[in-house]
């Protein structure tokens, strides 16, 4: 029988996937997460890549159009099996699979490359978060990369958001969905290490303001015509250069890692 957090995220999947989904939204951010991992992942094609959410696969391209360039095999997991049936279903050679990142079904030192974009930000505990680096450590090959992605806590906006009830916010319209436990930079450098990896660079990215960012998305994408959309996408995306200032933690509303299973 399934748990309650399954339930959950399966009822989020499905009302995603039927309600207004604000697309020009989820170009930016596809686009942003494209253009970040490209930076960081190896040009050699590795033999089996894990991606631990489907969220983005099921609702837009999300980032398999690029990880199947880098994998002979990508493998997706998502809690929810309606997520895991619409990526499945929009890419046919995905494995896509129902699975908890905190439980893996895999066998040790199975995967040679692991992408968590923004999956394990989504816990009522950072206890969980380790929990699943360590999951992710062990179906790792030695010497393997990780590259992971979270919610950046020492962006204003999201330590405000984390204080604030949920449902509040989630009433408001303001947080679609749940979001839990996180850290900042330094938090991920001391999890990772606890979790057996071995950290090679901690970087800020997606640096739009997020709130407005998205509510302008929403009437761009109603009413504005395809060209001023792909505009607005440009502007959008001048942001980034913001990762190059000191001020990138507290301007990026993700921190991202690069390591390597020790």
């Amino acid at each position: 029988m399934p748990d309650v957090k399954t339930v959950y995220w399966d009822a989020v999947g499905r009302a995603q996937q039927h309600s207004y989904s604000n697309q020009l939204w989820r170009a930016y951010s596809d686009a942003v997460n494209t253009a970040f991992f490209a930076r960081w992942l190896p040009e050699r094609q590795v033999d089996c890549l894990l991606k631990t959410d489907l969220f983005d696969e099921a609702l837009s391209d999300g980032l398999y159009p690029y990880l199947a360039c880098r994998a002979r095999s990508v493998v997706g997991i998502d809690l929810s099996m309606a997520t895991v049936q619409a990526a499945g279903s929009r890419y046919a050679e995905l494995r896509a699979i129902a699975a908890d990142v905190r439980c893996l079904p895999f066998a040790d030192n199975k995967f040679d490359m692991i992408i968590s974009n923004s999956t394990l930000d989504h816990f009522e505990s950072r206890g969980e978060i380790l929990v699943s680096l360590r999951e992710l450590n062990r179906v790792l090959r030695s010497g393997g990369k990780l590259f992971l992605t979270l919610d950046n806590l020492a962006n204003p906006i999201v330590a405000l958001r984390n204080v604030l009830p949920f449902r509040l916010l989630n009433r408001m319209g303001l947080v679609p969905y749940y979001v839990g436990q996180t850290v900042g930079p330094r938090g991920l450098l001391r999890v990772l290490r606890q979790a057996g990896f071995d950290t090679q660079d901690v970087v800020a990215l997606m640096h739009s303001p997020r709130v407005i960012a998205v509510a302008m998305a929403r009437l761009f994408e109603k009413y504005a015509a395809t060209e001023t959309q792909r505009r607005f996408l440009r502007f959008m995306l001048g942001f980034e250069h913001l990762s190059r200032w000191s001020t990138r933690f507290v301007t990026g509303y993700y921190v991202a890692a690069r390591a390597d299973k020790r």
